[in-house]
């Protein structure tokens, strides 16, 4: 469809990155407020259960583990989790379960409560005091103390995870299109618990995933795909088309992944043959070095500025 049309590459690309950037001044800052809001509250959770960051101890992280990716933002300046595990001398791994919410189940007990002692250390020593005025006074604060400091936090977390908020909104975004597109043309939306190779004629999936093997080392494990449909036309046993939603906000990370695709396919065609229809749905920065990596590997795709393309593929 477009991977042997390279003439018509570079308007695409030029028209695909003004769809991008419309979509990211008119609704990206209002994905990144709500996200912001719902930290501001587990923020606010987080500094209640150190008491405010008076009571910070071994004890408080042993019961609240997951608290430290704000005590991390709650430092001057902001610690990032390396820095963090130079600056305490624990170990990664128990900063990692923290990250996660929870403690590294094989430590002796003697050793966490050491790391967790050092971290506390480490969090009050840094606590900044323009942030947690109340510290110095000795007492709690203030009910617009403690949201003007969680709403801090809350912009200095968002900030380290500005991109993957972003992306979740533009993934959702991308497959409600691709949902609206299917649903007027008769499609119906399976319910989960379909296998994708028993999705009757005319339905569609959204993340499912799509077993693969490697026979002479005995592996088998799933990939995840975006959508998977089965055209109208489709009869017993046709294998559906996998559809893989990918957006970018710049040219280099998609050139940095690119051949994340071409393992897939590579990974689909080794299991079920080499009519495996697999293909990309692109909104956002891609530019033709990376349109010539996937072309190379017999990946084709559909520009979401675009959609009826899809039709091109049996759809």
């Amino acid at each position: 469809m477009n991977r042997t049309n390279p003439d018509n590459w570079k308007s695409d690309i030029a028209r695909s990155v003004d769809m991008y950037n419309a979509w990211f001044l008119e609704f990206a800052p209002s994905a990144f407020r709500e996200t912001r809001i719902k930290t501001t509250i587990q923020v606010e959770e987080a500094l209640q259960k150190t008491d405010y960051l008076s009571s910070l101890s071994a004890s408080t992280l042993q019961r609240n583990p997951g608290v430290l990716p704000v005590l991390r933002m709650s430092a001057c300046p902001p610690l990032a989790v390396d820095r963090l595990v130079g600056l305490s001398g624990t170990s990664k791994n128990l900063v990692g379960c923290m990250e996660e919410g929870s403690l590294p189940p094989r430590t002796a007990l003697e050793d966490l409560l050491k790391g967790l002692e050092k971290i506390a250390l480490i969090i009050k020593r840094m606590a900044d005091p323009d942030i947690f005025i109340w510290l110095e006074r000795g007492n709690k604060p203030t009910e617009s103390e403690l949201y003007r400091a969680a709403t801090i936090v809350a912009d200095r977390l968002c900030g380290s995870i500005a991109n993957p908020i972003i992306k979740n909104a533009q993934e959702k975004r991308q497959l409600a299109a691709i949902g609206a597109w299917l649903d007027a043309r008769g499609y119906v939306p399976l319910t989960p618990g379909f296998r994708f190779n028993q999705m009757p004629p005319g339905t569609y999936s959204f993340r499912l995933n799509v077993p693969v093997h490697m026979v002479e080392e005995q592996l088998s494990w799933n990939i995840p795909v975006d959508a998977v449909i089965q055209p109208h036309t489709a009869t017993e046993g046709d294998f559906p088309i996998l559809v893989e939603a990918k957006s970018a906000g710049d040219y280099t990370n998609p050139n940095k992944r690119r051949k994340e695709e071409a393992t897939k396919i590579t990974q689909l065609r080794r299991t079920y043959g080499a009519g495996v229809k697999f293909v990309l749905f692109l909104c956002g920065y891609f530019d033709s070095g990376y349109l010539g990596y996937e072309a190379a590997e017999g990946i084709d795709w559909v520009w979401e500025h675009r959609m009826d393309d899809f039709s091109e593929f049996g759809i």
